[in-house]
């Protein structure tokens, strides 16, 4: 008898949607030279060359700091910095473009070879750098001549666009040309988040050494809006950490947002497997910057009913809900309220209105068994409680065996049958016994 990997199946499965999602979409990912420097860069490298082949349009962006810094010690070269930024004279110009040019052979040799010991072993993955990015000087600033450390210019995504279509990953690094023929030491973060605006990339993805933004428990936080991404900039700021990778990222990730970017995401290129893990996941694990939330509560539309059966078949299997048919849902769905994140609902209630009495009952309250840690039932309560007042409802009623304590928690309390109206009372079943709570509103 062959034991079932139950794991195996249940990620698998609820990774498909995203596979869906993830496919045709550009994404453009930022690897700082401390990622090609990790023990854990190959499996990375695997990681992006299976997103190419799953379909997805893929900018690769390197950076070479740590390498730079490395090879301008040997030469026992100094090198300084003024707002963050390096000031490049002609020597340490050489210096960076030997390390670039180093790092970009390094890339493109592993993802040349990323797919061998694989299924897809002999799949040809070709990769494509050029003159995409034109620079200009960014010139002296408060009396500092930057020399040869520019801005960009110019973005040729018509050009980045046409390598995509004929399937090939575009590898841009920290060097870029000038119309006069001069090379110009770039921010490679600049580099990817102006990459990203101008293609109007789906996602950009940035490596630090931490998950992402982390809290004070040491959790990474899962979600940022731009506003608050801002914030915890300030406070890096204010506490003299402004030079960090995560700090270069999550500004870079911001303003990517801010600039009509969808998603921009930040994890650790020191665990295994988390590109794969944040992409395609529920919840992920580093931080996502995103415009808007990508958890919503919204009415009920009668594509969403595959979506609430799958959610509440298993209560239902367990006796905690009544059984609904695909023809009942049909019939009610307007009656239903969800929660939906990334296409997947995770959380419903139905609002069944007896408006003589003025009372209605709250019903087929279901969390996804993922999410029932957060407050999800909170915020279905709350809607149902705006739906209701809107309707001039007074009263709300449910009828439950196994939430009894949670609704006593959110100030409901028990009732007899003979407060429920009439048309409820002759459907009570007697047999389950459920207990009748009500709350005023």
């Amino acid at each position: 008898m062959k034991i079932r990997n139950t794991d195996l199946v249940k990620g698998f499965r609820q990774s498909a949607p995203y596979v869906n999602a993830h496919r045709g979409k550009t994404m453009v990912i930022m690897l700082g030279g401390e990622v090609v420097a990790d023990e854990n860069f190959s499996n990375i490298i695997n990681d992006i060359a299976l997103l190419h082949s799953l379909g997805v349009n893929i900018v690769v962006v390197h950076g070479a700091r740590p390498q730079i810094n490395h090879m301008l010690d040997q030469v026992r070269h100094i090198s300084p910095y003024h707002k963050g930024i390096r000031i490049t004279d002609q020597q340490s110009l050489n210096t960076v473009m030997q390390a670039s040019g180093q790092l970009q052979l390094t890339i493109t040799a592993q993802l040349s070879m990323s797919l061998a010991n694989t299924p897809m072993a002999g799949t040809q993955l070709n990769v494509v750098s050029g003159n995409f990015v034109t620079a200009q000087p960014l010139g002296i600033d408060e009396g500092v001549d930057y020399c040869h450390s520019g801005r960009i210019r110019r973005i040729d995504t018509q050009g980045i666009n046409r390598a995509l279509e004929q399937g090939s990953i575009v590898l841009l690094g920290p060097i870029a040309s000038s119309v006069t023929g001069e090379s110009f030491n770039l921010l490679s973060e600049e580099v990817a988040t102006q990459v990203a605006i101008k293609l109007g990339a789906d996602k950009l993805i940035c490596f630090c050494s931490e998950q992402g933004v982390i809290d004070a428990n040491g959790r990474a936080v899962a979600e940022l809006f731009p506003r608050d991404a801002e914030q915890i900039l300030e406070q890096l700021e204010q506490a003299g950490e402004d030079s960090s990778g995560t700090q270069r990222f999550l500004r870079a990730a911001t303003a990517a947002c801010r600039a009509g970017v969808p998603r921009s995401h930040l994890i650790s290129y020191k665990l295994d497997g988390a590109l794969i893990q944040e992409l395609f996941s529920i919840d992920g694990i580093g931080t996502q910057i995103s415009k808007a939330s990508t958890e919503q509560v919204r009415q009920a539309q009668i594509d969403d009913i595959g979506g609430i059966l799958d959610l509440i078949r298993p209560l239902e299997q367990q006796g905690v809900l009544v059984r609904r048919s695909r023809e009942q849902l049909e019939q009610e769905i307007h009656q239903f309220t969800i929660i939906e994140k990334d296409g997947l609902i995770i959380g419903c209630a139905a609002l069944y209105p007896y408006t003589n009495e003025k009372m209605a009952e709250m019903a087929c309250v279901a969390i996804h068994s993922e999410y029932r840690d957060g407050n999800r039932g909170v915020l279905l309560l709350k809607h149902i409680k705006l739906q209701s007042k809107a309707q001039g409802i007074k009263h709300i009623f449910v009828l439950t065996t196994r939430s009894i304590h949670w609704f006593r928690e959110q100030g409901f309390e028990e009732m007899p049958v003979e407060c429920l109206p009439s048309q409820k009372q002759n459907l009570y079943n007697f047999q389950r016994k459920s207990k009748i709570l009500s709350i005023e509103i």
